[in-house]
């Protein structure tokens, strides 16, 4: 039986989380500087640790209901390929084990797109359901390229 760490974060009112050992960093939200001709999920860039970087809106990619910035809003920093990403999420407050027992895999009901994503469903009890997802994923292979492009012309 096979054991993983997750970092578990909001949008909304549901729980996802991602996989630790692709989290770089956790840091508080910081206003981007909007770039012209981005997709409406980038957010704009960040000047983190002495580098640019772009950030994406969790929300606004997924098509939620975005309801601002609160003092939970929390930025997680991943590595994508060989450059830094940021995704703003309402809250990430704190990591849980699940056993791959306690996964189940991404329901029928999602779409092909979607499921390129999501990894699966995590039970944390029979209450709290958490939706793993690869942030990695996310993004289309044009979007990582767009994304590529924003730190070569800074």
């Amino acid at each position: 039986m096979s054991e993983k760490q997750y970092v578990v974060f909001k949008l909304g009112k549901e729980d996802y989380g991602i996989d630790i050992m692709n989290v770089k960093e956790i840091g508080p939200y910081q206003k981007s500087v909007k770039l012209p001709n981005t997709p409406d999920f980038i957010e704009g860039i960040i000047n983190f640790r002495d580098r640019v970087i772009p950030i994406i809106n969790l929300k606004e990619r997924f098509k939620l209901q975005d309801d601002g910035i609160t003092n939970d809003t929390r930025i997680i920093i991943i590595n994508l390929k060989e450059k830094q990403v940021g995704f703003v999420v309402d809250e990430a407050s704190q990591t849980v084990r699940l056993d791959d027992e306690n996964i189940d895999p991404a329901p029928d009901v999602i779409s092909n797109i979607h499921r390129r994503y999501i990894t699966g469903v995590g039970k944390l009890d029979e209450n709290r359901l958490l939706i793993l997802i690869d942030l990695e994923k996310v993004l289309s292979e044009e979007e990582k390229e767009q994304i590529g492009k924003i730190e070569l012309e800074k």
